[in-house]
């Protein structure tokens, strides 16, 4: 006889790892089919690229990449994948909602594994594995986001970015957190139909005091966009 039930950890570890898989497999099919449809001349932002594990197959398309990376360590690797795409373009800064200066949080794993610990930096505050003493934090640049894409959306390539204007293919956002301020800055201005498709992971799980916030921006994202014009279950 079954005796799982709701409260059984080992099922609710199995239902969470099996969800995992689904929303990779998910992830994996999307880029594939966003791959397929990219062109040269066509412009794809990587905010929060890391050490481009997203932002190289973008850049093999011949697509202008902008992939964006505040980390230090994350964006020297970075730079070295996409040396040999001239249409890709490192840039070492956050996106933010407002352009200026904040502290890159790290995470509490990164003194065993300082590279690898780079996909948990963040700047916000509150986040479940972020290192409380600050000892490895880090200021960085911030670059307002709405304003880059209002600039790309009206035909300018405003600096730091550099190339030729394009269509707005993609925007892919994963920001640890940043994004609970910047997808409304965005809805609210109008520039996510601009974008012919935003990838977003969202963060509501690591960052527990705010869990409801990001739900409730999820809700009412979702409300606004189909899924395949805005996905919020990016991974």
């Amino acid at each position: 006889m079954d005796t799982t039930t709701d409260s059984d950890p080992r099922a609710k570890r199995q239902t969470r790892r099996l969800q995992r898989r689904l929303r990779r497999a998910t992830a994996r099919g999307l880029l594939d089919g966003i791959l397929s449809q990219l062109r040269p001349g066509d412009i794809a932002l990587d905010c929060g690229a890391n050490v481009g594990e997203i932002a190289e197959p973008l850049a093999q398309t011949g697509a202008t990449v902008f992939a964006f990376e505040p980390d230090p360590l994350a964006f020297d690797a970075l730079v070295r994948r996409l040396a040999p795409y001239p249409a890709a373009r490192a840039i070492h800064a956050a996106v933010g909602a407002t352009p200026g200066r904040a502290t890159l949080r790290r995470s509490a794993r990164f003194d065993g594994d300082p590279l690898a610990a780079t996909t948990s930096s963040t700047l916000e505050t509150g986040k479940r594995d972020a290192d409380a003493s600050g000892a490895n934090d880090v200021e960085v640049d911030v670059l307002p986001l709405p304003a880059l894409i209002a600039a790309l959306a009206a035909g300018d390539v405003p600096p730091p970015l550099t190339g030729r204007p394009g269509r707005l293919a993609l925007l892919k956002l994963d920001v640890e957190g940043s994004e609970l301020d910047l997808l409304p800055a965005l809805h609210a201005a109008g520039l996510l139909d601009a974008i012919a498709c935003t990838l977003v992971e969202t963060h509501q799980r690591k960052f527990p005091d705010r869990r409801r916030d990001f739900l409730a921006m999820r809700r009412e994202i979702a409300a606004a966009y189909p899924a395949r014009k805005v996905n919020l279950d990016w991974i």
